[in-house]
């Protein structure tokens, strides 16, 4: 059984978001030992790259930073397979098709596999297109996260049905980044998912406070923060551990 389903049993999973390589590879792995200290279900791992089409202006900016600092593809590999020696949750790459595509679909999948990856977000490749990668993410196990917008109406079905691992709910429209209120009627999309699927369903894009996180946590499988945790990293950088991990720590408690 992949280590996604299983981290669903009988939980609700707080999952955070970083960049790998912001502000460096050896502070990526450190903060994710924090996350995984104060609570998180799972991790969400971002690969930095050129034009994040998905991401405000906080995670742009750390990507570009991540690139700027040398970081490669290699390089995370690299930092998977280290954390993976040491954490038991599951880990998941947020990225876009062009890395996957540049670097091979069979030798990418593989080697997720062999450092211990159980999933991938690929924002820019549309729910049409999945087939493209499909059979060697199933080949080497690795799910394929779907994401679910406001605008799917009619396709939130045939998304969900087709789920693996866990489906994103996109919370807003728009790119990543804190908002103070969500609008968006997420019990209408949740209750249209769960009618077709029993993959777990997690709300992600603008949640940064622990009153969100409890409120969408009461409808949801899992509440996804990125941008939140990328400004703690902007504002103490290569310090921000503790903050780190006393921010994940109140947003798991409150869900």
């Amino acid at each position: 059984m992949n280590r996604i389903e299983t981290a669903f049993k009988n939980n609700k999973l707080f999952i955070p978001f970083i960049t790998a390589g912001y502000p460096n590879l050896k502070k990526t792995e450190d903060f994710i030992y924090q996350m995984v200290s104060a609570g998180a279900g799972l991790i969400e791992i971002g690969i930095p790259f050129s034009d994040p089409v998905a991401e405000g202006p906080v995670i742009q900016e750390s990507s570009q930073k991540a690139l700027g600092a040398g970081t490669t593809l290699e390089g995370i590999f690299n930092l998977v397979e280290n954390v993976r020696k040491k954490v038991s949750i599951p880990l998941v790459f947020m990225t876009y098709i062009n890395p996957v595509f540049k670097y091979g679909y069979d030798n990418f999948f593989k080697k997720c596999a062999s450092v211990g990856i159980d999933g991938i977000i690929i924002p820019d490749l549309p729910f049409d297109e999945k087939g493209e990668i499909a059979p060697f993410a199933k080949k080497y196990d690795i799910k394929i996260i779907s994401l679910i917008a406001p605008t799917s109406e009619e396709r939130i079905a045939s998304i969900a049905k087709d789920g693996e691992g866990f489906l994103y709910i996109v919370s807003s429209m728009g790119v990543t980044g804190v908002r103070t209120e969500i609008k968006t009627d997420l019990q209408s999309i949740l209750s249209s998912v769960k009618k077709v699927t029993s993959v777990p369903a997690c709300v992600g894009f603008g949640i940064h406070s622990p009153e969100q996180a409890k409120k969408i946590s009461q409808i949801s499988d899992g509440v996804i923060v990125g941008s939140a945790i990328i400004k703690i990293i902007r504002q103490y950088g290569e310090t921000a551990d503790k903050h780190i991990y006393d921010y994940v720590k109140t947003m798991k408690s409150s869900i």
